[in-house]
Order: structure tokens, then sequence, then C-alpha cells
């Protein structure tokens, strides 16, 4: 049987890094194994999913080269959905329950009072014909719960190795709710069985409801899929990342300049054995994924370790890759450019900084006017190559006794304005004669 994962998001907003990683540990699984990668819009609450934010999930997955070999929605599927119901109660494993919100809530609390799990009472199932016929005449409309069986669930987990769930310390859960919307757990189950997925990759927030999905696998008679739980993110700092996924969206990485392979990259190593290191194929990241990996303390992300994998992917990134992005930032100078810059970029968009320093205008940093107006005396003429810059700064030490920092310092400040920045060696034939001559004589060039 052919390997096959999904990635479900819900189209109620745009994916964070916690999603992305998901999605990646799939995708990875799957292009190591030969598989294939189903894209599950899980959309079934109507009121607050949209197809723009559809769209920006489907963008933000191709800008991160995760492409899927099959598309669903399961606003489409709602009939799957009402058979599979009608299937388990006709079975007796799916039964209406009428208790509201608050009944329920008061049950909880008794049972926490008197030392007892608070896991549903199955009440419900108690009341006669008559009784759920008055119910519903007094307004009452039923939630539908399924029905447990109470036994061990147990699996060898991808991640976590040997798992077992007691279902009887758990509660009977609804899969439908009162308006007749289907929650989460049965339409997942159901689509999972309907496109043969073979292997469940996510959170190990979903571990308990993983046993429960288990017994609907079996009551729905579809093979159940192998099992993999990871641990979730926290910051850098160990907290959850909840509160600010916000700024970590796709959409805010890519618009701050973010390379898509550094964030694969990011992702895919945090939290592994694996050290945390720039890739710039996803091949690359496949063949080097394993389950075994992953190690069972939360990953940490840290934006400024993203920032330092991005920097080392621009660094290895050759001009051929950067030239129609360097054109839209209006900073494509060409290829002696970008070899000159590179090392010295961690986000893409600090390239315009870099031909502005070529370009200019600038205000030349002058600390020392009679060492500027020396250098000038002995600046080359002509077009200048890479040996060109070796040649100045010897002509200016011998003019001006200078060497070391005091020597290539006050050159640099004038040359760029900056007191640091890339090999001056490259920079050099960028700027040319004609502004350096200008800049060296305290002019803005």
């Amino acid at each position: 049987m052919s390997i096959r994962l999904r990635f479900a998001p819900s189209p109620t907003g745009r994916i964070h890094v916690g999603n992305v990683r998901t999605a990646l540990l799939n995708w990875l699984f799957a292009e190591r194994q030969g598989g294939q990668v189903l894209l599950r819009i899980d959309d079934t609450d109507l009121a607050r999913s949209t197809k723009e934010f559809e769209q920006g999930i489907e963008d933000d997955l191709t800008w991160l080269g995760l492409n899927w070999q099959e598309r669903a929605n399961q606003s489409a599927r709602f009939d799957a959905y009402e058979r599979a119901a009608e299937k388990l109660k006709s079975a007796g494993l799916l039964y209406p329950a009428y208790e509201t919100e608050d009944e329920l809530e008061r049950k909880r609390k008794i049972a926490q009072a008197t030392n007892k799990p608070p896991v549903y009472d199955r009440s419900a199932l108690k009341l006669s014909a008559d009784e759920r016929k008055a119910l519903e005449a007094a307004g009452r409309k039923p939630h539908w719960r399924f029905k447990l069986s109470g036994a061990r669930k147990e699996w060898v987990d991808l991640v976590r190795g040997p798992v077992s769930i007691d279902t009887a310390s758990l509660s009977d859960p609804v899969l439908i709710r009162e308006d007749g919307a289907f929650l989460y757990t049965l339409p997942s189950v159901v689509d999972d069985v309907d496109f043969n997925i073979t292997h469940i990759v996510r959170g190990e927030d979903h571990v308990t409801n993983s046993g429960v999905q288990i017994e609907i696998f079996e009551a729905l008679g579809g093979p159940t899929p192998e099992l993999g739980h990871f641990p979730l993110l926290v910051g850098a700092d160990g907290e959850a990342l909840s509160k600010r996924l916000g700024s970590l969206s796709v959409s805010e990485l890519r618009a701050q300049g973010y390379e898509p392979m550094a964030v694969c990259s990011h992702l895919a190593k945090i939290g592994t054995s694996d050290p945390v290191e720039a890739r710039l194929s996803f091949k690359q990241l496949a063949d080097e994924f394993s389950f075994e990996k992953i190690g069972r303390a939360p990953a940490r992300f840290d934006p400024e370790e993203l920032k330092r994998v991005n920097a080392a992917v621009l660094h290895k990134t050759e001009y051929a890759a950067v030239r129609e992005r360097l054109a839209k930032e209006g900073a494509d100078r060409g290829e002696d450019f970008w070899n000159a810059i590179r090392a010295n970029t961690v986000l893409l968009p600090e390239v315009k900084a870099w031909a502005h320093i070529v370009d200019g205008p600038i205000e030349p940093l002058v600390t020392d006017p009679a060492f500027a107006s020396a250098a000038a005396q002995v600046l080359p003429s002509g077009a200048y190559d890479a040996t060109t810059w070796s040649a100045f700064t010897n002509a200016v030490k011998e003019k001006t006794g200078a060497k070391g920092k005091a020597l290539f310092m006050p050159l640099r400040q004038a040359l760029t304005g900056l007191d640091h920045g890339p090999e001056m060696a490259a920079l050099f034939p960028l700027i040319g004669e004609a502004r350096a001559r200008k800049r060296l004589m305290g002019e803005a060039a």
C-alpha cells in the first residue's frame, strides 16, 4: 500500500510556524517514503471559514515548497459524514444526550468535589423514549455522543513508542452538536478512511484524542492509520507560543524577507538530534529526516536562531537564484554586487541598503579630513577590479604612515559611511573612482 498522509488546516486564519511544523513533518516523511500528501481543508465551521484564508493557506504552502498531490474540502463532504453518523447510530454507538452546558458543568463540579474523575455519567443512556420526547417537546435539542468501549487502546507511536489510552477514563465524546454541526473528530476519521490515509502525524495534544478516534475507525470498519505525535513548539524562553502566533504567521515571515528554505530548515531541525543548520533543498531535509531523531522535550522556536539560519541560506545562494528578487527589491547591481554583500545579509530586503551604499548618495563619515585628503591624492584612476583596493591601501599607507585599523577604518567610514560591512576589496570596484573621490573629500556622493 502506498504511503498517504494529510495536512488538515482550518481556513479561519493564516497558518503559523506551529502549523508549518506539522505540515513539514508530514511532507518530509512522505517525500522520504515516496508517498503522497492530501491537503484537507477543514472548513466544517462555515461561519468562521473563508475562501480568503483558504487561498492564503495554499499560497503559504506553495511559497514554502510544500506541494500536495490531492486536495479536499470537508464542506463538500457532509453527506459522507451523515452516512457515517447513521451507521454509528444504527450500531447503538452514537446516542442523543440532552444536558445543557450548565448542567454538565454542575456534574463536573460535583464529581470533583467527591474526588471522582469528571467523566460524563452516561445518564442520557438511561432515558426512556417518552423522556426523550418530553425533553424535545420542551425545546431541548440533543447533542450526539459516541459510546466508548471502556477498553484500553494501544499502539506503537512513530515518535513516542508504545502508547496506551484507557478509554474508561474518558467522557463519551460529542461528535455532533445541538445545531447539527459536526465536531472535528468524526469528519476527520471519515476522511482518513475514504482517502486511504496510512499515517497520521500531528502534535502530542492529540494523543488522548487518538485513543477515541481508534474506536471510531474500528466502528466504521476502516483500518486505523499508523500514528505519530510530536512535542509542540515553545518560544525561546520555554513558554507556549499561543499568544505570539500572529507575529509568526508564514505571511508575516515572508513579508519580513525570510527565505522559505530557512523556515523549513529551522522547523525541520529544532527538537531533533540534528544540529539546526541551513539546507538549500527540500530533498536534503527529507533524506535526513527520521522520527527517531525527534526528542520528547518541546521544540524551541527562536526567532534569532531563524535569522542565523536565514543568513546561512543567503550566504550559500548563488546570484542566478536571487536575480529576479533583487530586481523586485530595486537592488540588482549584478553578480559581483551580490557576491560582495551576501555574506553580510541576514534578510534579503537588506540588499537595498547595500545598493544605496554603492550607488549613493551617502553622507561620508570623515573623522580625519587631512588623512582622507591624502588618501584622495593617491586614489587610482580608471576602472577598478579586485586588486585595486590592495594597491590603494598600500599607497595610502606609504603616504600617511597609517597601518592596521588606523588605516582601514577611516577609509571604510569615508567610503561607505559605516564602520562595518562587506569586504572593501569587493565593494571598492562597485563604488568606483568618481564616488570614492567625492566621499574622501567629505562630499555626499
